[in-house]
């Protein structure tokens, strides 16, 4: 999805957990691992968000980790809450709020939907992410190595 706002959108991404990996893709444009993600949309909160793009890009059905939010009536709820949210700069003029959710598969079998990346995934082992040979960024491997442990417990 394109950017909403000219200066700041939301995002929300989720760090993905199966039989002690981590679910990460290369992404295309900035040729760097990431978890699956993208912008939240006008009409979704940032958990409903971060579901809809994560079937959308590995068609995983994802359990996240967490409080569940309490639902208060029909037309009031609360969101559930992230394990971290970071803001980041996209370019000279664009940045991103980022919330970033745990969650876990019961499967490693990826379908993305049809017009999605269909390469560039890869579950990572801890051990991995402090690979330099894979290159994963200090903050999405802490996030990661977080995930795991989150999952494990």
């Amino acid at each position: 999805m394109p950017h909403i706002h000219e200066k700041i959108d939301y995002a929300a991404d989720v760090y993905i957990v199966n039989d002690g990996a981590v679910l990460l893709r290369m992404h295309e444009k900035y040729d760097r691992w990431f978890p699956p993600g993208g912008h939240v949309e006008l009409d979704e909160d940032f958990a409903e968000a971060a579901l809809r793009e994560t079937l959308e890009e590995t068609g995983l059905t994802v359990k996240l980790l967490g409080d569940e939010p309490a639902i208060i009536n029909d037309e009031e709820r609360e969101v559930r809450v992230p394990y971290f949210i970071n803001r980041h700069r996209i370019n000279e003029v664009h940045e991103h709020i980022s919330f970033e959710y745990f969650g876990t598969s019961e499967t490693r079998e990826l379908n993305p939907a049809e017009g999605e990346k269909q390469d560039g995934f890869k579950w990572f082992t801890k051990e991995e992410l402090d690979d330099p040979a894979y290159g994963v960024d200090s903050r999405v491997s802490h996030y990661a190595k977080t995930a795991l442990e989150a999952a494990r417990k």
